[in-house]
């Protein structure tokens, strides 16, 4: 089975570094793992305007973005 990360909105710097919206793995917790390696680094490399989190939306994983700083 297959389960998508998705990229709710991108942001100016996730379109500044042509980060891809979405990402498709077989196993599941290979995709939360690199769901939540994803919104880290994009809190930890990115300007800190808003707010990078996972969560899952049936079995699959949605990396919200918020306003506000990491």
């Amino acid at each position: 089975m297959e389960h998508h990360i998705v990229v709710e909105k991108l942001c100016k710097c996730a379109n500044r570094k042509k980060m891809p919206r979405i990402k498709t793995l077989d196993d599941k917790e290979d995709a939360l793992r690199v769901a939540r390696a994803w919104a880290q680094q994009c809190n930890e490399s990115f300007c800190g305007e808003h707010e990078f989190d996972v969560v899952e939306v049936d079995n699959n994983f949605v990396i919200s973005v918020g306003e506000g700083s990491y």
